[in-house]
């Protein structure tokens, strides 16, 4: 395995892997030519390596090949050409199976078109041995291709490619490999906002984190991952649907916080008629939530999405921690749609302080237009002023005097709402009370949250609760 200090080229990467003999497999590429392949040819030696190479690159021809697929460019697709070319290198190379480690690589991509009118991005990915005749691993991964130019994405496409093949015999550390897809060229030419690595040599890894660096390395502002923890591509997941997303930090969960996804699902069914298939609703924790000090717990992390996921909740890992940002982003996947933001009071009177748009030239208003671009609105969650004799909500809040009529307008327009039939009776529940109970080994703190919460923390000594796994 090589040091994180090697650079080869991506020339080298190839001639590498060529000159490996126990490395061997097949290339398959639809939707913008044979430019992995086309690497291993150039840098001479290919044969020791390469099985096959092929593009399917007419639709008709690809249905006939790998099956039919509600899209071409998609991880169905991908997964099907996986499986059929690496079956073929098993069935038609056995004899050579006792010496090689197989793999089979492919990529359905869909490149910038003429007129440039649409997002290049693409499904890749790895299936393959690291000893002969052991069950295989997959590496999968979602680029998004930023370069104006189809020859320039194409370019960037191949070495992706070479990057991943080479990465995954070459590099035994997990997070090294999602930093090694980029080398060679800028890593603002592409986004990677999904990354899956799963088989017998990689029961150890676990894909929330690699999430989470994905975020961490720039790679990508935004990841998520389903209640059981299974990584999702949030372009694919989100596509069309109606989006509500509460921000937090979920430090502990507490019958608050259940309380907020329970009557903000309930409002957002009603007032958009939408079915349950066609709601996503995330629990979404920023880099900021994650992090303190600057640096992040991965212990902590992975312990408040295991208490969202028991619950039941996608978890979405994001580095926006600006609103506008955010629905900005949600917008894309789901431009005809509702997109709901759940927060707090604290969070609406930061929502109305102007020095958090300093860096925009329209400042707050061009914020704002982003914030509730589309059919985008704020939902929020009452809360009790610090007198502890007032209910605080939209109805009463009162932002700077010289926004007031700004806010008016947004209130009265419903851009921002109350949530109605909020359970008032758990508002002097504060998370940060709780938290400190639970480290000091109090005892109470149970009651402030549900039973399967209380013990998944007990058992498993989350928070520093002081015990033993």
């Amino acid at each position: 395995m090589d040091s994180p200090f090697d650079k080869l080229t991506t020339k080298g990467k190839a001639l590498r892997l060529n000159l490996n003999e126990k490395i061997y497999g097949t290339l398959a590429e639809i939707g913008a030519g044979q430019e992995v392949a086309m690497n291993f040819f150039k840098a001479g030696g290919a044969s020791g390596t390469i099985a096959k190479t092929m593009s399917a690159y007419d639709m008709t021809f690809s249905d006939a090949i790998y099956g039919e697929s509600e899209r071409y460019v998609c991880q169905e697709k991908l997964y099907k050409m996986l499986d059929k070319e690496y079956s073929l290198l098993s069935e038609r190379l056995h004899l050579r199976g006792k010496r090689s480690n197989f793999f089979a690589y492919a990529n359905t991509v869909e490149a910038l078109n003429y007129k440039k009118t649409n997002q290049g991005h693409g499904w890749i990915g790895l299936r393959f041995q690291l000893h002969p005749h052991s069950e295989p691993n997959d590496c999968i991964i979602h680029v998004i291709l930023k370069d104006n130019d189809a020859l320039w994405q194409q370019e960037v496409l191949g070495k992706v490619g070479v990057n991943l093949i080479y990465g995954c015999y070459h590099i035994s550390d997990p997070e090294e490999l999602i930093s090694s897809l980029t080398d060679n060229f800028n890593d603002d030419r592409v986004e990677i906002d999904m990354f899956r690595l799963k088989g017998p040599d990689f029961h150890h890894v676990d894909n929330r984190l690699m999430s989470l660096h994905l975020v961490k390395q720039g790679l990508t502002q935004a990841t998520m991952f389903n209640q059981e923890g299974r990584v999702q591509q949030p372009s694919e997941s989100l596509y069309k649907k109606n989006i509500l997303v509460l921000r937090g930090r979920f430090r502990p969960v507490t019958y608050v916080t259940v309380d907020m996804f329970i009557s903000s699902l309930k409002y957002f069914k009603k007032y958009t008629q939408a079915e349950k298939k066609d709601i996503v609703v995330l629990a979404e924790l920023t880099l900021n939530d994650l992090s303190s000090d600057g640096e992040i717990d991965e212990t902590d992390f992975l312990d408040r999405v295991d208490l969202l996921c028991s619950l039941g909740q996608t978890v979405l890992i994001s580095n926006y921690p600006e609103h506008y940002k955010l629905s900005s982003y949600l917008h894309q996947f789901t431009r005809k749609s509702e997109v709901a933001i759940i927060i707090g009071t604290g969070n609406l009177k930061r929502l109305f302080e102007e020095s958090y748009y300093e860096n925009l030239n329209g400042g707050i208003l061009e914020a704002f237009g982003k914030l509730f671009l589309g059919h985008a609105k704020i939902l929020v969650y009452p809360s009790i002023n610090e007198n502890g004799d007032e209910l605080v909500t939209c109805k009463n809040f009162k932002p700077a005097p010289h926004l007031q009529h700004l806010y008016d307008y947004l209130y009265q327009n419903n851009f921002i709402e109350d949530i109605p039939k909020a359970n008032v009776n758990n508002l002097n529940i504060i998370s940060d009370d709780v938290l400190d109970l639970i480290r000091k080994g109090d005892t109470g703190w149970e009651k402030y949250m549900p039973h399967k919460v209380a013990d998944t923390i007990k058992n498993q000594c989350m928070f520093d609760y002081p015990c033993k796994v």
